[in-house]
């Protein structure tokens, strides 16, 4: 975790991102997996870079392994995949 923990707000880039939410009260570390999971699916590689080097990678990875592959685009998740190194959480399809 990086210098970027000096500043307390999420960077201004961000925003429209967030469009949806109340920008300003966003908290980094109680918004942790909101924010990680929104610069997956709908940031450009400058907002994945930002998380990686805010939260860590190890972190991001975390977030992401632990919630369910439905939770990420197809693209995103993949991507993440390859980048993180980890494995989507893919919920087993039953049988009927």
């Amino acid at each position: 975790m990086g210098a970027a923990r000096d500043n307390k707000k999420l960077p201004e880039f961000f925003r429209p991102l967030f469009w949806s939410y109340n920008f300003d009260s966003l908290d980094l570390g109680d918004n942790r997996k909101t924010i990680v999971l929104t610069a997956i699916n709908y940031g450009s590689l400058r907002h994945w870079r930002w998380v990686r080097d805010y939260y860590g990678k190890t972190a991001v990875a975390g977030i992401i392994s632990s919630v369910p592959a439905s939770e990420l685009k197809r693209r995103a998740g993949k991507l993440a995949e390859i980048l993180f190194k980890i494995k989507l959480n893919y919920a087993p399809r039953r049988a009927h």
